[in-house]
């Protein structure tokens, strides 16, 4: 871990415009690891709406993009960081080259693997005392990808075989999920973390007020995040009570 200078901390604010009247999350991982998409639906946008941040196939995300929460009543701003396999920078460089220190909490995305990336940032993050939240994105495509693997197929299954297989799909990702992160939590000596396991679909349902059947841990994560910006907003001094 290397402490950055005065200066260094200084310049990375004036990059993000760093306001000390908003909470700012970073949303970083690998290069196509879907951050836009995760924002947009904690944005509560569509990817034609106006604003929306970028979304596509491959890394679209060659700079830092700054996207102010359109509701008035949440004091955030979310940043785009553009992907660590898009850069020339080495897995240990990564958090200080992107200004990572000066984020009041990072969301640590990841979709199939997680990284020796990931795991330099949350160890970057516990010296610099900024909270972390391990999200793992996709859920509704890998819980679909399972249904396959067990024979499902859309044309043939009744309601109820659906259900079914959708509810082992789903508590067999879940399970999967938890053993895996565990482990890599465990490899790096790292202090056990939760990961939250969420649909950026039903995510944007919570947003925009509706109750998606489908739900796993999407409300937690955002009651959590917004948590820690109204309490944290509220009382500048909390990190040091």
């Amino acid at each position: 871990v290397v402490t950055p200078t005065p200066e260094e901390v200084s310049a990375a604010k004036r990059k993000f415009q760093y306001r000390e009247d908003l909470f700012h999350f970073a949303v970083a991982r690998v290069a196509g690891g879907g951050k836009s998409s995760l924002i947009n639906a904690f944005r509560g946008l569509l990817k034609k709406d106006m604003g929306a941040a970028a979304t596509g196939i491959t890394e679209t995300t060659p700079t830092m993009a700054r996207l102010p929460d359109p509701n008035v009543e949440y004091p955030l701003v979310w940043c785009d960081i553009p992907g660590a396999g898009t850069l020339k920078i080495p897995d240990w460089q990564y958090f200080n080259t992107q200004g990572l220190y000066i984020f009041d909490g990072i969301i640590v995305l990841f979709d199939n693997h997680f990284t020796m990336t990931d795991i330099v940032i949350l160890v970057n993050c516990r010296c610099f005392k900024i909270p972390t939240y391990i999200v793992r994105s996709k859920a509704d495509q890998h819980n679909l990808n399972i249904m396959k693997d067990d024979g499902y197929d859309s044309n043939d299954e009744s309601e109820g075989k659906k259900k079914k297989l959708y509810q082992a799909a789903r508590q067999q990702f879940i399970l999967k999920t938890h053993r895996s992160m565990k482990d890599n939590m465990k490899n790096a000596n790292m202090p056990d973390q939760r990961v939250y396991i969420v649909s950026n679909t039903t995510i944007f349902g919570v947003v925009k007020g509706k109750r998606p059947k489908k739900i796993i841990d999407e409300i937690d994560l955002l009651s959590d995040l917004i948590r820690e910006a109204q309490t944290r907003r509220g009382h500048p001094n909390a990190e040091n009570e």
